[in-house]
C-alpha cells in the first residue's frame, strides 16, 4: 500500500516565485516547473485532497504542457509540465511549500453519439470510432456511447451512419493519444479534413 507522501518530500519538485504583475500590484505567482503529478492524488490522504485548492480545467487547457490559471483560493498558478503529459479531473499537483491543487475537468459542450434506438448495435459505435479516429478526433470512449468536442461536419458524419447524436455540457475525459499526436484538440475544425481515405464502404 502506498504510504501518503510527506509535504516536505512533495515540495522538492516545485519552484515558488513572487512577483508583481504589470499594473504593480503584488501578486503570488505560483509556478510549478516540472511539477510532480499525483495521477488521481495516488499516496496522498483522502481528507488532504478533498481540502486541497482546486483547478477547473476544460479538456483544451488540461492537453497542454503550460498554461497559467487561478486556483480555488485566488492564488494565480502557472504550470510547467513535461511535454506531452495531459491532466484529467482528481489529478493533483504540489506547491514547493506541500500545498495540493487538485485538478477537476470542468463541464464543457459535447456531443454525445449512440446508436439508434430501435435498430443499432454496439458495432455502429466500433464503426463510428474508427472514422473519427481516421480524423484524429479526441474521443471519449464508454461502453454505451463517444463523446467528442462540437463539430457540425463530424455531427452530420455520424448521423449519416445511422446513429444519434445529442448535445450536453459535462465533463470531457477523451483516450490518450487519440488525438494523434496533435497538442490542439480544442481548435481543430474539420471542414478540411486531413484526406485520410475513408474507407466508408465498411
Amino acid at each position: 500500500m502506498a504510504r501518503p507522501f510527506s509535504a516536505q518530500h512533495l515540495a522538492r519538485s516545485f519552484h515558488l516565485k513572487r512577483c508583481s504583475d504589470l499594473r504593480g500590484h503584488f501578486s503570488l505567482l505560483t509556478m510549478m516547473h516540472g511539477a510532480r503529478l499525483l495521477r488521481a492524488g495516488q499516496g496522498l490522504a483522502q481528507p488532504l485532497v478533498h481540502r486541497a485548492a482546486t483547478v477547473t480545467l476544460e479538456w483544451d487547457v488540461r492537453q497542454k504542457s503550460r498554461f497559467d490559471c487561478t486556483d480555488s483560493q485566488g492564488r494565480r498558478v502557472g504550470v510547467f509540465l513535461s511535454r506531452g503529459t495531459v491532466l484529467r479531473g482528481g489529478d493533483v499537483l504540489v506547491a514547493e511549500d506541500g500545498s495540493l491543487v487538485r485538478v477537476i475537468a470542468a463541464p464543457q459542450a459535447v456531443l454525445v453519439i449512440t446508436p439508434e434506438p430501435r435498430t443499432g448495435t454496439p458495432f455502429d459505435l466500433t464503426r463510428a470510432a474508427y472514422h473519427l479516429g481516421n480524423r484524429h478526433v479526441p474521443i471519449e470512449l464508454a461502453p454505451g456511447h463517444l463523446k467528442i468536442e462540437p463539430d457540425h461536419v463530424l455531427a452530420e458524419m455520424v448521423r449519416a451512419m445511422g446513429l444519434d447524436v445529442s448535445r450536453c455540457t459535462v465533463p470531457f475525459e477523451p483516450e490518450s493519444g487519440a488525438y494523434g499526436g496533435h497538442n490542439h484538440a480544442g481548435g481543430h475544425h474539420h471542414g478540411a479534413h486531413h484526406g485520410h481515405p475513408d474507407h466508408a464502404g465498411g
